[in-house]
């Protein structure tokens, strides 16, 4: 089971993320709610492109780092770049012993004013960024975020970010094969990280040349 494009990006705010709920067998659209975006801890979000499976995994791992930091009692809590660094290190150590975890990774965070996007993939390779796109969305969902974000992050509200991942997410459902027009959308604020329930995108399937008067 597989998953498709997770698009992220930086505005005035805070971070904000999208993603699909199709996990896809082959060509089949196997399973319809399948949420690829999982709040870890009180900073940070992280969406998953690839294998499910594999990403379930990483969730587990996630939650077991979570609840031993918890029970140390120290009065740390673990912020985008720690579960950043964790997650390349994992992810490293994975390619490194020939057994990769099959996934491409956002990491999206907010923390004591500090803004925060990374990409990890199933080589350990990161980059941070104001825009991240995975999946088929790393070729036509790129250029989108890049042009309307880049140099302008703190100036873009949040109804833009949202139309434009909105709009993003809806093109990918037109142009990739593997996309779904249910999604979810989390932010992360310095009032902390909220993930929405899977809603519908509206979509316009309409072409020109079989409408009705077209031309005339």
């Amino acid at each position: 089971m597989t998953g498709t494009s997770v698009l992220a990006i930086k505005y005035k705010d805070g971070i904000m993320m999208a993603g699909d709920t199709l996990s896809s067998y082959g060509s089949l659209a196997r399973f319809r709610d399948t949420r690829r975006i999982v709040q870890a801890g009180d900073y940070t979000v992280v969406g998953a492109t690839g294998e499910v499976s594999d990403y379930q995994h990483i969730k587990h791992l996630l939650e077991e780092v979570l609840i031993e930091e918890y029970y140390t009692e120290d009065g740390h809590k673990l912020g985008p770049r720690n579960i950043f660094e964790y997650l390349s290190r994992v992810m490293y150590n994975r390619r490194s012993n020939f057994n990769p975890l099959w996934n491409y990774l956002v990491v999206a965070g907010f923390k004591e004013g500090d803004k925060f996007l990374g990409y990890v993939d199933l080589r350990g390779t990161t980059y941070q960024a104001s825009t991240i796109a995975t999946g088929y969305g790393s070729m036509i969902a790129q250029p989108l975020l890049r042009k309307a974000v880049e140099g302008r992050e703190n100036e873009v509200t949040e109804e833009e970010a949202l139309k434009l991942l909105e709009d993003s997410m809806r093109i990918l459902w037109y142009r990739d094969a593997r996309a779904w027009d249910k999604i979810q959308v989390a932010k992360v604020t310095s009032e902390g990280v909220t993930i929405s329930e899977p809603y519908k995108l509206t979509t316009d399937w309409t072409v020109g040349e079989y409408v009705k008067g077209y031309g005339a």
